[in-house]
């Protein structure tokens, strides 16, 4: 798989978006590679090729979509690559609460120039991505201090994909086996207490460092 830096992805089936949100960008001066799909499969199917930095998701996308995926299920696949913006009506809001707060999903009501607000957290998207991409390796002295956030961010977002497709398996729970319920409520447990352990040593790693930095 090839990976590109400062890569957006821009998922939409309306073209006026899709142009809009380019348009945004440009003004915002920050010289991105950016690709576009009418619809979240079409996206995935270009994620073997480009890692996108951020993907910027407009609703309009999902009810284009042959397979009638939900707003909640497309959002938590596209997690699997990237921090995904979403752009949707403003109810749309809590059924996306845990992936939100999770802190690999950003929202935007779809009301009067969200665009402008997208492509304000799109950019600031980007560039965490690049910071994780330039610290990857054991921090130096000058940028230790952020290796706590970076650690949360790279092993947070992949953590998100997992339980936001676990609990959208165990929602329709009345479908499967219990063998099935039993090993997805395993896997939500044990991703769960992975996130806490990456949350408690990024925390320990930046208390250690500001203990340690000379007065």
């Amino acid at each position: 798989m090839n990976s590109t830096r400062r890569t957006i992805f821009i998922v939409s089936a309306d073209a006026a978006v899709t142009q809009g949100c380019i348009h945004e960008l440009d003004a915002a001066g920050g010289h991105y590679l950016m690709r576009t799909a009418g619809s979240v499969e079409l996206a995935r199917q270009e994620f073997d090729r480009i890692t996108p930095s951020v993907v910027f998701l407009d609703e309009s996308a999902v009810n284009a979509s042959p397979g009638g995926d939900s707003l909640e299920l497309a959002v938590a696949l596209l997690t699997e690559a990237a921090p995904v913006v979403v752009a949707a009506t403003p109810d749309k809001q809590a059924l996306l609460a845990f992936l939100i707060t999770s802190g690999a999903v950003d929202f935007v009501p779809r009301t009067d120039r969200f665009l402008s607000v997208a492509a304000g957290l799109l950019d600031r998207r980007v560039r965490m991505a690049e910071r994780v991409s330039g610290m990857i390796h054991f921090p130096s002295n000058e940028s230790a201090g952020d290796f706590g956030e970076i650690l949360r961010h790279e092993v947070n977002n992949p953590l998100t994909g997992i339980l936001g497709n676990t609990e959208l398996l165990l929602a329709r729970r009345d479908r499967l086996p219990a063998s099935a319920i039993e090993r997805l409520e395993t896997i939500a447990e044990l991703a769960v207490r992975l996130r806490e352990t990456v949350r408690r040593l990024s925390n320990a790693w930046e208390e250690h460092h500001e203990t340690a930095r000379p007065a």
